[in-house]
């Protein structure tokens, strides 16, 4: 029976247009394209709209297959809740009632917990090679299977840049802090977090701050700068932890009913591809530029930025491995998409480390220099 609170409605409605014949050169006839059916599809959404990039992504993504298609695709956002509850959306879109999600694959972790390592993966890789392994070294295929035993097509439709670690009420200064701390994080952060002695809740975006406000967490973490900022956390919580060792890159994801997806037509996918795609670069462009201008507004409130302490951040990578290593054992997807991801980076480790300055060198030049006062043409100065 599909999960309460979702709106059992009709299936996706089409409807022929008025396309009339064109005539070729060559006196030939072919229908225009504007003739084939138009589309229309509900999309619900995890996240508000008004959220900065998490939210913000989906509505792009609506406005984009529009504009792709010519209007002829129309997928519409729902804000959570409107046709079912925010994590009900894999249930509604797996049975059909909705043709659409948007959301994280993290958020699936009670279904299929090797979908967590296609949201986020601590200490994890960035956001150029997360993409690289999907879609060349062989994590979209472990993907579909997975969401193809549900009745689900998912396809990776956005990207953020590093999450910062977390608000808290009180500083963390070793792992023993960790103890008996009721905290919300999301994903396989959490249950590293457990491994430390946290209690750990996952909440809805919307429930964060009255419970952090309220005292039912002591902290939480949710996303980067900018929606952080949007959220008002730091109303509720003045000491904010970098860098998300939980999350350097997490992937957002449109769902698509599969017996809707493998009914449209190859042009009809490809709209669909082409709008996720244009979200990814949009994404990433967007994620990096908002985040300064959020962490000064977040400084000039109070807010409090700490960065790790190298023995926090060590005890989080050793729960971590033990984690990881129980999670493969317990579950055959897990190990799987495990292995392929690691073994990727252990591959492609050596272009990492050959193709790219170190950050110190690609620093920008100080304020007010110039080739000429750097020492001439093919010279600069240090960082």
């Amino acid at each position: 029976m599909l999960a309460g609170g979702v709106l059992l409605a009709g299936c996706a409605r089409s409807q022929p247009e008025d396309g009339k014949a064109m005539r070729s050169d060559d006196g030939s006839t072919a229908t225009a394209a504007a003739s084939r059916p138009r589309i229309r599809w509900r999309m619900a959404s995890t996240y508000p709209s008004r959220v900065v990039i998490l939210g913000s992504m989906g509505k792009r993504v609506e406005r984009l297959v529009r504009e792709i298609s010519g209007g002829r695709f129309i997928l519409r956002f729902h804000e959570p809740g409107a046709l079912t509850p925010p994590f009900e959306i894999f249930d509604a879109v797996a049975y059909g009632a909705i043709e659409a999600g948007w959301s994280t694959p993290g958020y699936w972790a009670g279904r299929e917990p090797a979908l967590q390592l296609f949201a986020s993966v601590p200490f994890g890789p960035r956001a150029e090679e997360y993409l690289a392994w999907f879609d060349h070294g062989g994590g979209r295929q472990i993907f579909e299977d997975i969401y193809h035993r549900h009745g689900i097509h998912s396809l990776i439709c956005g990207v953020s840049p590093p999450e910062a670690g977390g608000w808290f009420k009180r500083e963390i200064k070793s792992p023993e802090d960790f103890r008996g701390l009721k905290i919300r994080y999301f994903g396989l952060g959490g249950k590293v977090l457990e491994k430390l002695g946290a209690s750990v809740q996952l909440l809805a975006g919307g429930d964060i701050f009255p419970a952090l406000e309220l005292g039912t967490i002591d902290a939480t973490e949710y996303s980067v700068p900018a929606v952080d900022l949007n959220m008002g956390f730091y109303q509720a919580a003045r000491h904010y932890y970098f860098p998300g060792w939980h999350q350097q890159s997490t992937f957002f994801e449109l769902l698509i009913n599969l017996k809707k997806w493998e009914a449209l037509p190859p042009a009809d996918k490809a709209v669909l591809k082409a709008a996720c795609s244009a979200n990814i670069r949009e994404s990433l462009s967007e994620g990096e530029a908002l985040q300064v201008a959020a962490i000064e507004k977040l400084k000039a409130k109070g807010v409090v930025f700490h960065q790790w302490p190298p023995a926090v951040l060590k005890a989080l990578r050793r729960a971590w491995d033990e984690v990881a290593a129980e999670l493969a054992a317990r579950d055959a997807d897990f190990a799987r998409a495990w292995q392929s991801l690691n073994a990727f980076r252990s591959r492609s480790r050596i272009w990492r480390r050959l193709g790219y300055l170190p950050e110190e060198l690609t620093a920008p030049a100080p304020a007010g220099s110039s080739p000429s006062s750097s020492g001439g043409e093919g010279s600069r100065e240090g960082p």
